[in-house]
């Protein structure tokens, strides 16, 4: 199944979405190996660029700053034939959502938040974008409509293996671009 098929430029490159915990980055790397395009995961440029762990951007910046570095990354991303995997509070700011839709479909990796419970087991230093005395439950109650709302695709996420992830997937990309081109 050959995904990599443009509709006008609009699948050059394929933007991972979700909460912390969604796989955005596994799911990225082994949708990218899967398909032969490149890998990016925003989260890493932040790094580089800011030379410091997220966490330690947001402890030392607070979370609005972070969310200006984070949009700053997202906009200076010029890629093609890759999947980017940009952190799950990128479609906070207007500017970087804007920036990502462009850039390709917006696949949103849609986990339940008991799951994302399961999974998320170092919420102190995992560089999550969060207010002090959020919990993660408020983050996903504020971030799951601006997902639903920037999303070309939703991949539901219910305990299936990563394989299985993968190509949910991509089903969901073929399907996609099959309505499009038609």
């Amino acid at each position: 199944m050959n995904l990599y098929v443009k509709v006008g430029n609009f699948l050059d490159n394929i933007i991972l979405t979700g909460m912390p915990g969604s796989g955005k980055s596994t799911v990225g790397v082994l949708l990218a190996k899967a398909l032969g395009l490149g890998f990016v995961d925003v989260d890493l440029v932040i790094q580089e660029r800011e030379e410091a762990l997220l966490q330690e951007i947001l402890d030392s910046r607070g979370t609005q700053a972070f969310l200006d570095v984070e949009e700053a990354a997202v906009l200076s991303l010029n890629c093609h034939h890759t999947v980017v995997a940009p952190g799950g509070s990128a479609l906070c700011r207007e500017g970087a959502a804007r920036h990502l839709r462009t850039l390709g479909p917006i696949v949103y990796l849609n986990v339940p938040l008991e799951e994302l419970h399961r999974r998320i087991r170092n919420m102190s230093q995992r560089g999550i974008a969060m207010e002090p005395g959020q919990t993660l439950a408020d983050v996903y109650q504020y971030r799951v409509p601006l997902y639903e709302k920037c999303a070309h695709i939703t991949v539901p996420i219910r305990g299936q293996s990563l394989a299985g992830t993968v190509e949910a997937v991509k089903q969901s990309l073929a399907a996609y671009r099959s309505a499009q081109s038609s």
